[in-house]
């Protein structure tokens, strides 16, 4: 299986943060659409340590072929040392919102 759409999730500090990345990522065309869901809370390692979190949740739409693209955007917008940034691949759809991805992820 080698589909063609993704679910990209990213975790940021603060709604701010979420909105400058999702806004950019979606003014250059690499995702269709960015969902913002607010507050999560994370629990994780981190340098030895369980850390708690109150973050933010972005779920990108977007096409496989952008991902490497996707990633070194929010890298270089992200505050965090280690970002999450996780594809899963959307395995079924509407073909009309998959059209819609594709046809909103197209570079000039």
């Amino acid at each position: 299986m080698n589909p063609e759409f993704v679910l990209i999730l990213v975790t940021a500090a603060d709604t701010a943060e979420a909105e400058l990345i999702s806004q950019t990522l979606v003014e250059k065309k690499l995702v269709a659409c960015c969902s913002i869901v607010n507050p999560v809370s994370s629990i994780f390692h981190w340098k030895g340590n369980i850390d708690r979190e109150t973050e933010v949740l972005m779920i990108l739409k977007s096409v496989k072929s952008h991902f490497n693209k996707i990633v070194k955007e929010v890298q270089k917008l992200h505050s965090y040392e280690t970002p999450e940034i996780i594809a899963i691949p959307i395995i079924a759809g509407s073909e009309d919102y998959l059209n819609w991805i594709k046809n909103e992820t197209k570079l000039d």
